[in-house]
């Protein structure tokens, strides 16, 4: 990959020559702002090597950079080395953002180019606010990668279908009128929706067109009467296309949004989801927008009793598939015969196994002693670890069934373990605890409950910088919104029905690192003082590994939590395992004294 890389770069710089900018930006999204995206848009993967699923390359005439968050430092470290892209590690202090780099870089009267399709309207703005600051300009080109990029990968193709009502829970007619609703009272006539989950939601179609990720490429306009899907026609079949009109949908060519877009007055477009060539097209055409954050984030967001119903039961299946697999690992360790890729290669067959079962929900994360400290790291026939009786294994990995979602990171002990790695583990278990256990009066926000997974760890000076918490799907997207967990602030307090991950995690490069995730739903804890509390109910299914456990760090009501925990996970799934199971299961979840 790293000898393309040059020409690649050089390639981009005669394209950036010939259209008269000094600067181009790739991120990593797709017209719809994913975070996943179909093969046909990773232009930042093809043209810097580097591999995770956030990350922006800047390239000039003379130099080239990449940001990304702390969940690729140690990844993209590696992937960029001997490229000529330098790392800039985003929320670190010293790190100047992309527009102060440009700034330090470029001259005045100099223009930065970007493709307005892959671009959000927010960030666009902004970033031609900060060019203009030091006189220099922002152009929009069509995507230079049409003509650099040998064999780009075609448009996705995957298959729409139709997600039965039995598991979605409301019909597409009663969430188009519950967003209708919502549009009138904001004065709207036509609601743009461009993000593929909210999309997949609404009209309760789930699609193949990207990996893990089960949507479609397309785009919504719903108006006050009228519904119009633009989507490659080839992936509507008869049985598609007959849910679609019973519902009263109109299916249009893909590309052919923009014209009607441009016929279309009072719009309600989110432009922290939308890009910016759409943008532009209401904006040109000087159509009244509403810009506000899209009312299907919320609605999906909050789980109705079917789907409630139907996570409970994929964690059920999932947790049997966990046992079935950390049983198998248990035994498989000592031969000192097995690998990164092998746990994950196993861990598909076991889960696979299970009724509903469509597919992982992200790739497995089998990360051992130093490569779990990769925060999002996936093994390579290069870079294949063989597990040994000692140390830690990071599991991170998740399934998709056709009722629910899951996203699950266990920390195994292999054998022997240092001191460091005993405390890190333990303090990292008392913060998912403690984030697990809190009690919240309505209306609290996720960024008000994160200090409670930090805490333990804050108190010895360590800290990590992903989330804590994020919203997952239901048979969509592992990641979602619009609530969050996390340091930096969100204005969206967590509601009833709201499933978000609970995942504190340290890493320490070049030794190990440590993660304990489940899934939660938020529920009703009662009525107090000054109105409704609201708490958690873990989700998850899965002995959490003891045998890094410092006992004394943990107090009386963290341990009583663990054991009434895994009390749970025994009484749940144990009527689905056989005998050797249950009592294995019996040992890893008993009391901790």
């Amino acid at each position: 990959m790293k000898q393309y890389i040059a020409q690649r770069i050089a390639d981009l710089r005669a394209l950036m020559k010939a259209n008269h900018v000094a600067a181009f930006i790739v991120p990593s999204t797709d017209p719809h702002l994913s975070e996943y995206v179909a093969p046909h848009w990773q232009a930042r993967e093809w043209l810097s090597g580097f591999t995770g699923s956030a990350g922006t390359v800047v390239v000039t005439m003379e130099k080239a950079g990449l940001w990304t968050d702390s969940r690729y430092f140690l990844q993209a470290g590696q992937q960029l080395e001997g490229t000529g892209i330098t790392l800039y590690k985003e929320m670190l202090p010293d790190t100047p953002d992309i527009a102060t780099f440009l700034a330090t870089n470029l001259k005045a009267g100099d223009t930065v180019g970007i493709d307005g399709l892959v671009f959000a309207t927010t960030e666009a703005i902004r970033l031609e606010k900060a060019l203009k600051e030091n006189h220099m300009e922002l152009k929009c080109m069509d995507d230079p990668f049409e003509d650099i990029w040998d064999k780009r990968p075609p448009m996705p193709q995957g298959q729409a279908f139709v997600y039965e009502l039995k598991y979605a829970g409301k019909s597409c007619q009663e969430k188009l009128a519950d967003i209708r609703r919502i549009m009138e009272g904001q004065g709207a006539e036509t609601l743009l929706v461009t993000a593929l989950d909210e999309i997949a939601w609404t009209l309760n179609i789930r699609g193949g067109d990207v990996h893990c990720n089960p949507v479609v490429v397309s785009y919504l306009l719903i108006g006050k009467k009228e519904t119009h899907y633009f989507i490659d026609l080839n992936k509507v079949n008869a049985k598609v296309a007959g849910h679609l009109k019973g519902a009263g949908i109109s299916v249009h060519p893909y590309d052919t949004i923009g014209d009607y877009l441009a016929n279309t007055d009072n719009v309600w477009a989110d432009s922290e989801k939308t890009n910016y060539a759409l943008y532009s097209i209401l904006t040109s055409h000087r159509k009244h927008i509403i810009d506000r954050t899209s009312p299907i984030a919320r609605l999906k967001s909050v789980r109705n009793k079917t789907e409630t119903e139907g996570i409970r039961q994929a964690m059920t299946r999932d947790g049997v598939a966990l046992v079935k697999f950390l049983r198998w690992l248990e035994q498989a360790v000592p031969t000192g015969k097995l690998t990164e890729m092998e746990v994950n290669r196993k861990l598909h067959q076991f889960r696979a196994a299970q009724d509903l079962y469509m597919g992982e929900s992200f790739d497995t994360i089998a990360g051992y002693k130093e490569h779990g400290a990769i925060v999002h790291y996936e093994a390579t026939p290069e870079t294949d670890a063989t597990l040994k009786p000692k140390g830690f294994l990071l599991l991170d990995s998740g399934a998709q069934y056709l009722d629910g979602t899951t996203d699950i990171t266990r920390t195994i002990a292999l054998g022997p373990l240092t001191e460091e790695e005993k405390t890190d583990y333990t303090l990292i278990l008392k913060g998912h605890i403690d984030l697990a256990m809190a009690v919240f009066p309505e209306g609290t926000r996720g960024a008000q409950l994160d200090v409670l997974a930090r805490m333990p760890i804050w108190k010895r000076h360590m800290n990590f910088l992903h989330g804590t918490g994020h919203g997952v799907g239901h048979f969509l997207n592992v990641h979602e919104g619009p609530q969050s967990i996390r340091m930096n602030e969100n204005p969206i307090a967590l509601e009833p029905g709201m499933v978000t991950s609970n995942e504190p995690g340290v890493y320490k490069a070049g030794s190990h690192g440590i993660r304990t995730e489940n899934l939660v739903l938020t529920v009703e804890a009662g009525e107090g003082m000054f109105g409704r509390y609201l708490k958690f109910e873990t989700l998850t299914l899965c002995p959490i590994c003891k045998k890094g456990i410092v006992k004394d760090l943990l107090d009386k009501e963290e341990k009583a939590w663990l054991n009434a925990y895994h009390q749970t996970v025994y009484e749940k799934l144990s009527p689905y395992l056989n005998e050797e199971e249950k009592e294995w299961l019996k040992e890893k979840c008993g009391k901790l004294e």
